[in-house]
């Protein structure tokens, strides 16, 4: 047991420090090669703080913990909303531009629901397992191509780039950085993924809860320093964007990514976590609204965190298996 704490804490550990060496390290070398400012956001960093729930999710369907996989998308995507917007709005409120409340929540409300129709086989086409197949990875993979084509459209709209003052770093160094973050990337998704699993059998825990807690809220710690620091900068842009980017990313390249490797078979009892998940999204956008101007307060922010607590102590008292029932 010490050992497979020992393992998951160290792994989580080499996450954080390897997406930071990757984000570092891409950014500097895009920099060289007079890649603008706001495409690097776009792509590098955006893709390199949820890195680590790619890695882990990657490790975690070659392996057959299709349960972890699953678990670490939606748990991560539930978290991000509730406890890392929610904190963000209580240390500052967040506002929303209206690209932002039109398009992007919207598109992240959209990912979670289709997610929700994909992985019920049995409850809307009577098949006898529900699994997010390799079809359903590919579709997902193809409504992120049609995200990144937006996001580099809308890199494009900025013609106006402000000069970024920064310290040139060689192109070996930079390399070099990116290799060493991939590695620690690749190392501590198996240490996350093997430490949780022992863990989960160890305390009779199912490895679904565990993706759904530990795992996903480790993965997502890179968010919650970047949107915590951002609001305090006063830099809402970048706070909500990083947690709403970061949902997208989550369902339709991490997942759609596990699933086209090796499909994954859907427990229905994770039904009420995609239900949580896509009443959170209702909630962000709903919450863009009901204050004065837009922007989420440090009231919702509360409630958001809230929220979270009470969801948090359902899925581990066992009280969401009502959902098993209704969408068997």
């Amino acid at each position: 047991m010490l050992l497979s704490l020992i393992m998951l804490t160290g792994g989580l550990v080499l996450l954080i420090l390897g997406s930071n060496w990757l984000v570092n390290g891409a950014s500097d070398l895009a920099r060289r090669f007079k890649i603008s400012e706001i495409v690097v956001g776009l792509t590098v960093v955006s893709i390199g703080t949820s890195s680590p729930e790619l890695i882990v999710n990657l490790i975690a369907s070659y392996n057959g913990n299709t349960d972890i996989a699953i678990g670490n998308v939606v748990g991560s995507n539930i978290f991000n909303v509730m406890v890392i917007l929610g904190v963000t709005a209580v240390v500052m409120p967040v506002s929303v531009k209206a690209n932002t409340t039109w398009k992007e929540i919207p598109f992240s409300f959209m990912a979670a629901v289709v997610l929700f129709f994909m992985a019920n086989d049995i409850f809307f086409d009577g098949y006898t397992i529900s699994e997010i197949s390799r079809t359903d990875g590919l579709i997902l993979i193809c409504f992120f191509a049609i995200f990144m084509a937006y996001t580099f459209a809308l890199a494009l709209s900025h013609k106006e780039v402000p000069e970024v003052n920064y310290k040139k770093v060689s192109a070996l160094k930079s390399s070099m950085l990116i290799l060493i973050g991939l590695t620690g990337l690749f190392l501590g998704g198996r240490f996350i993924v093997k430490g949780a699993v022992d863990i989960a059998l160890h305390l009779g825990m199912s490895e679904s809860v565990v993706g759904l807690t530990i795992v996903a809220a480790g993965t997502s710690l890179p968010e919650l320093f970047t949107s915590v620091i951002a609001a305090l900068k006063k830099k809402a842009d970048i706070a909500i964007g990083n947690v709403v980017g970061s949902n997208i990313f989550n369902i339709f390249l991490v997942l759609g990514a596990s699933a086209t490797i090796k499909p994954l078979p859907f427990n229905t009892v994770n039904n009420f976590d995609i239900l949580v998940m896509i009443f959170s999204s209702f909630l962000m956008f709903l919450f863009v609204f009901t204050g004065k101007g837009k922007r989420i307060n440090r009231a919702e922010g509360g409630f958001l965190v809230a929220g979270y607590i009470i969801y948090l102590s359902m899925l581990l008292t066992g009280n969401h298996h009502f959902a098993e029932n209704i969408f068997n």
